[in-house]
This record gives structure tokens, C-alpha cells and sequence, in this order.
């Protein structure tokens, strides 16, 4: 699948999937449209990192709309696993916006918390999802008005 994000109107932000089929779902966003970016790079990040199927784009990638990723559209609930990336991204989201490093124990207790049903992580999955979304906010960041980042997700 393609993902697609695009700088649109100053904070705004486009998100497009496009997947191997043809088909596609995106969604604009306004106002909001730079923490979302920055939001949709850290699902990215997390997801390719830990092959998360299930976690938000891994349902785009099996035809579920953007929509439908609330756990509020036709699919119904999300999986277990879909919540669990969602509270994982926003713990990551917290602490970049703290600048404090969370050790794998520290997000391991959170997540229970949240999501009793995840998988323990480790400081080296940590680090890698923390190197790759600093890298894709700094491809955003360089990004020009109306430009695009492109990026596979490809989990096979």
C-alpha cells in the first residue's frame, strides 16, 4: 500500500492509502492537519517497525476506510491489537511533547493498562520506532506546500 500524506493549506494535511487493488481511502484534515501528520508518521513508524497487521494502517491495507479505523463505522469494534498500536502512538505522542524517555518497562505498564492484550516491548523496538518516526518528521518538516511524502507499507 502507498501512503500518501500531503501539506495542504498551510497546517492542514491530506491522508491518502492507496492500495495494491487500486482502491483508496483519505481523509483532509484542517486546522488540526499538523498534529495529525505528525500523529499518522508515528502509526507508520510503530507499525513497520513491529508488523502491526492490525494497528491502523494495516486495516487501511485490508479495506477498511479511514472512517472506520474509529471503531465506530460499519466494522465495528476495532481488534485488540488496533487499540493497543492506538494507545502506544499516544504514549509516544506524550512523551516527545515531554521530552522525557520512557524506558520499555515504563510503556509495558502503560500499555497494561490501556490495552491489556498487547505484547511486551523492548528498549531496542523502542529505539528503532523513536529513530524512524524523527526520521519521517523530519521528511514531513522539509516537505514544501502542497508536497507529498510517499511511503510503502509493505508488511510482507
Amino acid at each position: 500500500m502507498q501512503v500518501l500524506l500531503s501539506r495542504h493549506g498551510g497546517t492542514g494535511s491530506i491522508l491518502r492509502c492507496v492500495r495494491r487493488d487500486g482502491t483508496e481511502t483519505w481523509q483532509k484534515r484542517g486546522k488540526h492537519g499538523a498534529f495529525f501528520a505528525t500523529h499518522d508518521l508515528t502509526h507508520f513508524a510503530v507499525e513497520s517497525i513491529l508488523a502491526c497487521r492490525q494497528g491502523f494502517f494495516g486495516l487501511v491495507e485490508s479495506g477498511w476506510s479511514i472512517e472506520d479505523t474509529t471503531g465506530k463505522g460499519s466494522r465495528g469494534p476495532l481488534p485488540a491489537e488496533a487499540v493497543w498500536v492506538e494507545a502506544l502512538v499516544g504514549f509516544l505522542g506524550a512523551e516527545r511533547a515531554s521530552s522525557v524517555l520512557w524506558t520499555a518497562e515504563e510503556f509495558n505498564d502503560a500499555l497494561g493498562l490501556q490495552a491489556p492484550a498487547c505484547r511486551p516491548l523492548t528498549d531496542g523496538q523502542l529505539a528503532a520506532m523513536r529513530k524512524r518516526r524523527a526520521e519521517l518528521i523530519k521528511e514531513w518538516s522539509l516537505l514544501p506546500q502542497d508536497g507529498v511524502l510517499a511511503l510503502p507499507f509493505n508488511l510482507d
